[in-house]
């Protein structure tokens, strides 16, 4: 069977990694390995920072293999994990008024708050340039209704919608100088694929995917973390802490150069005792437990870090299960204390050497460890998986990726720099209104969301791209004015008919917009004042009826009396409501029966009696033999100076002002206001005024029951006449 030799390279953060594969049908052989340190500082997480300088390291590794294994022009290569930018971030809407939320309007939002992260993963790198990420993958972490976390937002109603997700970023500039330090190397691009991809692919084949899992490759410089759950990779992350922390402790507690310390923390996975000399030149044999209890705080702290960026790239909760790999992984107690802190039982969290990726073998010089899980992996995961580069046009302008899983329309957008949220109509105007002294808000039309047309078909936003495809986006339908008719805005009110003092009145609201009367059904503008006159107690009844005579008895009965304001409760009216006695605020039910009476007429007459005035003083005399009741003035009323009768009629508010009369006594003139005198025929000369039989005067005192006569003088002739007339 024809047998292909694979060359891979491992371009570390410390060192490159050379590894030559032989393929033979679907098995593997690991026939070389060699590594090389950088000499100088030329990467940093991931990143190449000196070309230059790894491109020399490159060519050595080459060299060293090219002696046993002949010219090596092409090489499969990873992007570091490490390189990786993995950003929390969060997006909202507004959706107050918007019809259900659709799958769509989610991946749009979801969209939005990737671009977001983006945005941050560019900052951080003093970078304008959001489309220099290549986002290769997000989880949603939360959605929100109004800040309330929620399983779905599809269907969902609410004010604001939002969700927060986490997202992977590979910069561009990761990959750009990858290959330029290969081409300085003399070396051609064969295969591309992601650290974790490839780790991934050789460990948790693609029918394990579904199981959420965390691998993580722990190295010298930083640890390396994938996650998988439903079928596919679901996350990156790094932490950058690794195996060299682990050696600084050894080195710490037990005086020892960094080289010789690295020495004696591999010797602590398989020996029980080992021999150090310190940088003071003494020799001392120490037991394995004894090294592990001294450098254990550095090793919970880094299981506590690794812990942590765990359950953060998965949603908060641990995975079911771990699997560790690279150098570091070897170190004493980490897996337990990893395992502790992830709440896993402790067969849960495993290292995994070479040793468990199926069809291959090595040579007898080439570790099966853990450690070159990673060289591996990247020399099968490039060939049979790579990296795919698409090209693409938007919007008739170029652009391409590198298709780290498979990729979709929202892909697309991500990587043509378009922002999202511009590409959604914008939202009609809103109109301002006043409803009964209320100010309203009432928000235009939601914008469309955006047409997206693929090789001349619409389609949606988590359809397949493949190489060559045409996408056009145009920008959703802006919103319009919201029409709205001023019933839409009033609660629903039954109509209603009041029997007032037994005839019937129709009861119906008033709607008043800018001064003039309109109907329910008139169309709001912006600016509008709007104001209903529904009577909602008996008072504003009577007034919206306009039924004045009875205005006045629905108010306290109040006057100023010489100046004192008081108040006449005989004066006010008497309300019965379907027959209790209610006040004037009280609430109308649908059932009207009003009856409103005054209880007493405010008249003089009736303020008197009610003050306990005496209007009047009399007495009552007789005068030819006839009883005369002769009355004075005892109390006066005036209003505006005007004095009053004692039937005239107050109003309330009126000012009145009283005053005593004269407390004098009755005298004989008194009575000519209610008699009329007549004198004889015959009378002749002066009369003379009598009281009970006594003289008297014009001016003598009269009191009750006395006996008044006017006597006048007659002639003798008279006197005759009158004794004959009654001797006959």
């Amino acid at each position: 069977m024809k047998k292909e030799r694979i060359f891979a390279l491992d371009i570390g953060t410390r060192s490159v990694v050379g590894l030559i594969l032989e393929q033979t049908a679907d098995q593997y052989k690991v026939l070389d390995l060699f590594m090389k340190e950088h000499k100088a500082r030329a990467m940093h997480d991931g990143q190449i920072h000196d070309i230059v300088a790894v491109a020399e390291v490159i060519t050595e590794v080459k060299k060293h293999l090219e002696k046993q294994h002949g010219s090596l022009t092409k090489v499969c290569v990873a992007a570091a994990g490490r390189s990786l930018k993995t950003e929390r971030a969060k997006a909202e809407v507004n959706i107050t008024g918007k019809p259900m939320l659709t799958k769509e309007d989610v991946l749009y939002l979801e969209l939005s708050a990737v671009q977001n992260a983006q945005a941050i993963a560019a900052q951080e790198q003093n970078s304008d340039h959001r489309h220099s990420y290549y986002c290769v993958g997000y989880s949603v972490l939360h959605y929100f209704i109004d800040q309330d976390v929620i399983g779905s937002l599809i269907d969902q109603q609410g004010e604001i919608a939002s969700v927060e997700i986490i997202a992977t970023f590979l910069p561009r500039t990761v990959v750009d100088s990858l290959i330029k330090a290969l081409n300085r190397a003399h070396l051609k691009l064969d295969a591309l694929t992601l650290e974790p991809i490839a780790a991934i692919n050789v460990l948790v084949p693609v029918s394990m995917r579904r199981l959420n899992v965390a691998l993580i490759d722990i190295g010298a410089g930083t640890s390396d973390i994938a996650i998988t759950n439903e079928g596919t990779v679901v996350a990156y992350g790094m932490v950058p802490n690794a195996g060299d922390e682990i050696t600084e402790a050894v080195s710490e507690q037990l005086l020892l150069d960094f080289p010789v310390a690295e020495q004696v923390k591999r010797q602590l996975w398989d020996q029980e005792f080992v021999k150090v000399k310190d940088i003071l030149g003494f020799e001392t044999e120490i037991s394995k437990e004894e090294v592990i209890g001294q450098i254990l705080p550095a090793v919970d702290k880094l299981a506590t870090e690794i812990s942590h960026e765990v359950k953060l790239l998965n949603n908060g909760h641990p995975p079911k299960a771990v699997m560790l790999v690279g150098g570091g992984s070897m170190t004493p107690e980490l897996p337990k204390q990893i395992a502790h802190l992830l709440a896993l039982p402790e067969n849960r969290v495993a290292i995994r050497g070479a040793d468990a990726i199926q069809g291959l073998t090595f040579s007898e010089h080439i570790s099966n460890g853990p450690e070159n899980i990673t060289p591996i992996g990247i020399a099968i995961s490039a060939r049979n998986m790579p990296i795919q580069y698409v090209s693409f046009t938007i919007n008739e302008q170029p652009s391409h990726m590198f298709a780290v899983k498979e990729l979709t329309v929202s892909d697309c957008l991500l990587a043509s720099g378009l922002t999202i949220k511009k590409l959604y109509g914008k939202p009609g105007l809103a109109s301002f209104i006043s409803l009964n002294g209320q100010s309203l808000t009432i928000p235009g039309t939601y914008g469309k969301e955006p047409t997206i047309i693929k090789n001349g078909e619409e389609c949606q936003l988590d359809d397949i791209v493949q190489d060559g495809d045409q996408l056009k986006v145009e920008k959703g339908a802006d919103g319009v004015r919201t029409s709205v008719k001023i019933k839409d805005l009033l609660d629903e009110v039954p109509k209603k008919t009041a029997i007032i003092n037994g005839q019937k009145y129709p009861v119906q609201m008033m709607i008043i917009r800018n001064g003039k009367e309109v109907d329910s059904d008139t169309v709001i503008q912006d600016g509008d004042v709007i104001q209903t006159k529904y009577p909602q107690t008996i008072d504003e009844l009577v007034q919206i009826l306009q039924l004045d005579e009875l205005q006045s008895l629905l108010h306290p009965f109040r006057i100023k009396l010489n100046g004192k304001e008081m108040f006449f409760p005989y004066f006010s009216g008497q309300i019965l409501l379907n027959g209790n006695e209610v006040k004037s605020n009280e609430k109308l039910p649908n059932q009207i029966e009003l009856t409103i009476v005054q209880k007493m007429i405010p008249s003089i007459q009736n303020l008197a009696l009610l003050l306990q005035h005496s209007i009047q003083r009399s007495i009552t005399v007789f005068y030819e033999e006839q009883p005369v009741t002769v009355q004075k003035v005892a109390m006066e009323y005036f209003k505006n100076g005007t004095r009053l009768d004692s039937e005239n009629i107050i109003n309330n508010g009126d000012e009145i002002e009283y005053k005593e009369g004269l407390n004098d006594g009755f005298i004989f003139q008194d009575i000519f206001k209610y008699v009329e005198v007549h004198k004889p025929q015959k009378a002749k000369g002066n009369f003379s005024l009598r009281i009970n039989g006594h003289e008297a005067t014009f001016y003598s005192p009269i009191h009750d029951g006395d006996r008044l006569e006017i006597v006048w003088p007659i002639t003798l002739n008279n006197i005759r006449k009158k004794k004959a007339d009654s001797d006959l």
